[in-house]
């Protein structure tokens, strides 16, 4: 049993063969796909289309790169799906962006804490992307990531919110064991794709190696960053297969203890059954 955390599912490029996809994906063993929003339009079709199918669930919010695009009443339209949408089970895909210069910090920082207490209101667990400039290990991107989710896991704690004991999951993760343990702390997920399968990511193995398994969900991010031996490819919910089995090859166990395990967290994060 396989749990695909984080797939586009509703991006074009699936739009000729969406239940292909999703067939090729039980094939393998993929009993739960959850598909994350990047603005307030794709936030209303990623919750229709998780209508769509029982094994598909959904997430709603702005990525980083979109911050500057935004209406004036982008936070009321979001809060708006709230009230009606079963699938719903995450805030995201929120969080920052350094290494694009689309919009300025300020408005990256200022749009991630209006999603923070959305997600605090509605007692949502968010799905975080972290991307530091020039893709570094680490950077000013976890810097201020770590600063703004460190004040908001004490608002939550403060509050008695039952989401400090499961805020989310730092997606894509592909930053420093010092962040991820920070993360970690604050009782983070860790998300984990296709480039632990690369050929030149050796110190991405060595930090998923120091993590708990208990920690860790494991993700396609589709259609982008398809794993070995699929890179080159769309990348789609059944390749999270292969993520499983380079997890496996680090921790020492099989691929089936690895799928039970992230499965188990990811039921346990976004609380579906």
């Amino acid at each position: 049993m396989l749990t695909d955390t984080h797939c586009h599912l509703d991006l074009e490029r699936f739009d000729a063969d969406r239940p292909e996809v999703l067939r090729c994906a039980r094939a393998v063993g993929v009993s739960r796909i959850l598909i994350p929003a990047l603005d307030v339009a794709s936030s209303r079709r990623v919750l229709a289309l998780a209508e769509s199918g029982e094994m598909l669930f959904a997430a709603i919010g702005i990525h980083p790169t979109e911050t500057e695009k935004l209406s004036a009443t982008w936070l009321e339209e979001l809060a708006a799906l709230l009230p009606r949408a079963k699938k719903l089970v995450a805030i995201g895909e929120i969080g920052l962006d350094y290494y694009w210069n689309y919009g300025s910090r300020d408005r990256q920082r200022e749009v991630l804490r209006a999603h923070l207490a959305l997600a605090a209101q509605a007692s949502l667990p968010v799905l975080i992307h972290l991307r530091e400039k020039d893709d570094a290990l680490q950077g000013e991107a976890a810097a201020d990531l770590l600063k703004i989710l460190q004040a908001w896991a004490a608002s939550l704690q403060r509050e008695k919110n039952p989401l400090a004991e499961r805020p989310g999951v730092l997606h894509s993760f592909s930053g420093s064991l010092a962040t991820a343990q920070q993360a970690l702390a604050l009782n983070f997920y860790l998300g984990i794709t296709g480039p632990i399968t690369y050929k030149n990511a050796e110190a991405r193995r060595e930090v998923v190696k120091s993590l708990p398994l208990e920690r860790l969900l494991i993700e396609t991010d589709s259609p982008f960053l398809a794993p070995v031996p699929q890179r080159g490819k769309r990348n789609e919910p059944a390749f999270v297969a292969h993520i499983a089995d380079k997890i496996a090859e680090i921790h020492h166990l099989s691929p089936q203890q690895v799928a039970a395990i992230t499965s188990e967290n990811a039921r346990r994060l976004f609380g579906w059954e």
